[in-house]
This record gives structure tokens, sequence and C-alpha cells, in this order.
């Protein structure tokens, strides 16, 4: 068994950062992040960059599951279905246990649910399964879907409506505590293995370095401090997502917009599994309502194309929003009200674009990895679930250029190789620490409680408190967020290292905790941030 890896800081800005690298990633989404960490692990020196911050862009606005593949299934994409099941076997099971749980799901049959609408959506969950036992998943991660009396769907979800109600199917996929923490989780493991991992870092353009011999000049500026600079790569992998065509001109990507509302989860009380709700006069389709550990329900998902530039964040439109309330109040026993909705976000979906037209939804959700002219590679679409196949696929492309010949790389080893924090469940369920901290940490809950104690010298009971009524992050978690995890304002711990930026009347109350984080820590933070 190899030592375990000492602790290491993300940083912001690119101050200290190497200037030749075997090779540059663009983008620290989720994708980006296993790109460098499937790098860094075969031994090939990494510099990782955004320009704005982990977790900026679609990676932080999914519905936070570990999808197992059944609605690509029902669209005849079999490869895709089959992937997603194994990767989803693989991020419950080995490598990030303590971020995901086995998520209990209801489909309720209710009086808009015809005999033949029940028959096939029991055959897809059975099909569901098939996929599960042909990923080798363990049954005791995620059991086998059943039939539900009346009685027994109403107890699981006692908000749903009553009359005509026949019972339902429960089933089980998987759910994340957060879409950001995992991208966090996977860029500081990359960085505890020597990745040189730096927010704030815009790319400004390539070009090839000594002829195209030695690889490729690429062009960065420090967004802390404007000023610029060139690194020596011997390759560069563009995960960029839906920006990704700013950087290779080859590639056509057609966005999709996808839009989660948030509710308390008093509007929809009682409910211990997630439903999915028939689209009425749909025969596949279904608005997703996931309760969260933090006392919110998120309601999702749309898909709707998008033109023109890609904006930063993406906005939510009231269509979309009056659309998933009107299909879950058909479903539930209390009319939801636009007043019920304390936040709502949108994220854009980086689909290539198939050229045969059509709706954004008929687009295939695999992943492509495209290797261009100059020799950069692009690796576009997929889903968070796949990232660590998406990653790993563009890195083997990566190695086939003419830049990477003679370079010594060994093979992938993120398939069995746990992030920092992972362990098995039975462990984690054992560990003293608090509870918020070991879902979102999972053995690095003991780590997050010290640092912050050396870091600030105020004790446990002040740093595990919530930061304010109703708002369950405390203030080690902000700390850490600072001194381990790259956090350089107030938006990078509220909006992507922890989540409360989602309800805007949450964040106003967590934002003098957030400040008061980045005091304590800010002498803690090397020089070179």
């Amino acid at each position: 068994m190899s030592a375990p890896l000492a602790p290491t800081r993300i940083a912001a800005g690119l101050a200290g950062a190497p200037t030749e690298v075997d090779v540059v990633v663009v983008g620290l989404g989720i994708t980006g992040a296993g790109v460098a960490l499937d790098a860094v692990t075969r031994g090939l020196s990494v510099l990782a960059v955004d320009a704005h911050d982990l977790a900026f862009g679609t990676s932080r606005w999914s519905s936070k599951l570990v999808h197992g593949g059944l609605r690509y299934l029902a669209k005849g994409q079999v490869g895709v279905a089959h992937e997603s099941a194994v990767e989803r076997g693989v991020l419950m099971e080995v490598t990030a246990p303590h971020l995901t749980r086995p998520m209990p799901v209801v489909v309720p049959l209710t009086s808009s649910v015809t005999r033949a609408q029940a028959v096939l959506t029991a055959a897809g969950l059975r099909a569901g399964d098939a996929l599960r036992r042909g990923a080798r998943t363990h049954a005791e991660t995620l059991p086998r879907p059943r039939r539900l009396s009346a009685t027994e769907t109403l107890a699981l979800a006692p908000a749903l409506r009553p009359a005509g109600l026949r019972g339902g199917m429960l089933s089980w996929d998987g759910q994340l505590e957060d879409d950001a923490r995992l991208v966090t989780t996977v860029a500081r493991t990359a960085a505890a293995h020597g990745a040189a991992v730096r927010t704030r870092a815009r790319v400004l353009g390539t070009a090839p370095a000594g002829g195209g011999t030695l690889g490729t000049e690429v062009s960065l500026r420090d967004e802390l401090t404007g000023a610029t600079s060139t690194v020596i790569a011997r390759m560069v992998v563009n995960a960029a997502g839906v920006w990704a065509g700013d950087l290779a001109e080859e590639v056509t990507l057609r966005p999709s917009r996808g839009t989660h509302l948030v509710l308390r989860d008093d509007a929809l009380p009682g409910l211990q599994v997630s439903v999915f709700a028939p689209v009425p006069g749909e025969t596949n389709r279904f608005v997703l309502v996931l309760p969260q550990p933090d006392g919110t329900v998120y309601v999702g998902l749309t898909d709707e194309p998008v033109e023109g530039p890609v904006p930063d964040v993406p906005v939510p439109t009231e269509p979309e929003i009056g659309f998933l309330l009107d299909v879950v109040s058909a479903c539930f026993a209390r009319q939801l009200h636009r007043s019920d909705v304390v936040g709502a976000f949108a994220g854009l979906r980086p689909l290539l674009e198939s050229g045969a037209g059509g709706s954004t939804a008929d687009l295939s959700r695999k992943h492509a990895v495209l290797v261009g002219r100059s020799g950069m590679v692009t690796v576009v679409g997929g889903k968070l679930t796949t990232y660590r196949r998406m990653a790993q696929d563009a890195v083997d492309a990566a190695l086939t250029t003419p830049a990477a010949a003679g370079l010594a790389a060994g093979p992938c080893r993120t398939r069995t190789l746990p992030l920092l924090g992972a362990a098995p469940r039975p462990v984690l369920a054992g560990l003293e620490q608090d509870r918020r901290l070991v879902r979102r940490y999972g053995t690095d809950a003991a780590l997050v409680l010290a640092s912050a104690v050396e870091v600030t010298g105020l004790d446990e009971a002040a740093l595990l408190a919530a930061v304010a009524p109703g708002v369950p992050v405390t203030l080690a978690e902000l700390v850490f967020g600072v001194t381990h995890e790259g956090a350089a304002d107030v938006d990078d711990l509220l909006d992507r290292r922890t989540r409360v930026g989602l309800v805007a009347a949450d964040r106003a109350l967590a934002e003098p905790a957030a400040r008061r984080a980045l005091e304590l820590a800010a002498g803690s933070v090397p020089e070179h941030r």
C-alpha cells in the first residue's frame, strides 16, 4: 500500500505555475478535472486551468444524480446506457462512495398514466435493473425494482395526490451529495497526485511551439493580476464544455438548456423518496422531484435549445418554470405556485451538432473526442456520470498525437483509484465526525475540522455550528474551501464550494460567514495565491 498523500492546495492565479508540462488541460468542470487526474496518475506532468473557478459551468447545474442509463436505453442508445451504468457503479462502489448514495425513486401510477404506459414503465425499470446487473453493481448498493400498492406509495410520498392513485413503482438510482463537490474533490485529488490546478487562469490562444515539434505554446492570462505568460505543453486537452468551440474552431456545439427549481421541503412535505412525475400526454418523459439533505427539493428538468452567445451563467425562463410547476402540481395534492420557488438554476448541455436537425432532446448524450489539425484534443458531450471514461478516452487520444511520441505514460488508473476521502459505506457510517462533514468530505472530515481549528484558533463547537438559522453550512468547511480548495472570494465559497447560493435568501444570510472565513484563512494561503 502506498503512503497517504499529503493535502495539496488548489491555487487561484498563475504565479508560480509551471512553464513547461506534458499536458495543459483547459477547463475545470468535471471533465477537465477528470482529465487532470487521469493524466497525472499516468505519470504525466499536468497544468489544469480555468478562466473562472472549479465547477463554474455546466457541472454545477446538474440534477445531482448518478444516472444508470435508463433514459438512454429508452432512446435505443444501448452503448451509452451500458457505459453510464458501469460508471455509476464505479462512482458508488469504488471511487466516491462518500459523495454518492442510493436513491429510492417512485413513479406514481396516477389516473393520467394508462395501463399500457404502466406496463411500459415496468418493462423499462426491469431493463434498468438488467443494466445494473450487466455493470456488476451489487444489489446491496442498488436494490431491485418492485411494484407498490397505493398505501405503500403514499407512505413513501405522502404529498402525492391520493385520488386516482393506483400504486407506484419503486426503483433505485444514484444520487450525488453535490455535483460541484464532486468536481472539487476530483480536482483536489489530482492536485494531491502532483497536478498544478489553477483557477482564474484564462487561455488566450495556442500556437505551435518549435514549429510544432515541441508541442504547443499556450498563452495564458492571470485573471487576478492581468499578467500574461506562456507555457509549453506536449499535449493540450480542451475540456471547456459549452465554450469548447472558442478554442477549437472545427467543433460545432448545439447547446440545450436544462432548468431546475429549488423548493423548501415543506412545499411537498414528508418525501422519503424521489418522485418521477409523469408528464401528461408523454409516453416516456418525467419531471424529477428530488429531496436534498439540506431541507430543499430540486424539481427538473427541461430540454430547450439555446441560440446565440453562450452566457457565463444561464438563466431559467418563466415558461420553463411554469411547465415544471404544472407537471408536479398535477401529481401532488398541493397546487404549487411561483411563490414556492425559492431558487432556480439552469445549465447548458455541450451537445455536439450532428447535422441531422430536430430537437436537442434527440441529440446523443454520447461523448466525442476530437483531434484537431493542430493536435489539440477536444472532449465534448457526455454526462457527469461518465466523466471518468470521458477523461480516459481524451488522454488516450492525446497520447496518440505526434507531440506525445516518446512520453513514458502508464495505463489509466482511475477506475480503481478512490478519490480523497473515499471509504466503504460501513466505514463512513462508523466515523465519529460531524455527519455533514462526513457526507461532504468522507474520511477527510477530520482533516477539514483540524485544519480549521489550526487556522482560526476557534473551538470545534464554533466551527461546526450552522452559519445562520436554517443554513446548515459550517465555518469549518468555508475555511477549508479557502485553505485547501482554492476559493478566492465569497462567490467561490457560496456558489461552488457549498451551494448556499442556489437560494438567494440563504446566500444573504451566509455572506458574513463567508467573508469571515476569507479573513481568518488569509494568513495561511500561500504567497502565489
